[in-house]
């Protein structure tokens, strides 16, 4: 069930071996992400999709919005 995290916990997650999933469109991801992320896009968001994610380990979804 996807839980909003801190930043603190976020570290935590990562340094555990969490993955971190970036779901801007492509070309956004190219310009700029966070270190060490995989770049699914949301509308791609699927089981093929996320199928090379490691399910023994977190995966933190993250995307950036402007709101």
């Amino acid at each position: 069930m996807p839980t909003q995290i801190e930043i603190d916990r976020l570290r935590e997650l990562l340094d555990s071996g969490a993955q971190l999933v970036e779901v801007l469109p492509a070309e956004e991801f190219r310009d700029e992400h966070l270190p060490g992320a995989i770049n699914i896009p949301l509308k791609s968001l699927d089981a093929r999709s996320t199928a090379t994610l490691d399910r023994s380990n977190p995966v933190v979804v993250y995307c950036w919005d402007y709101l």
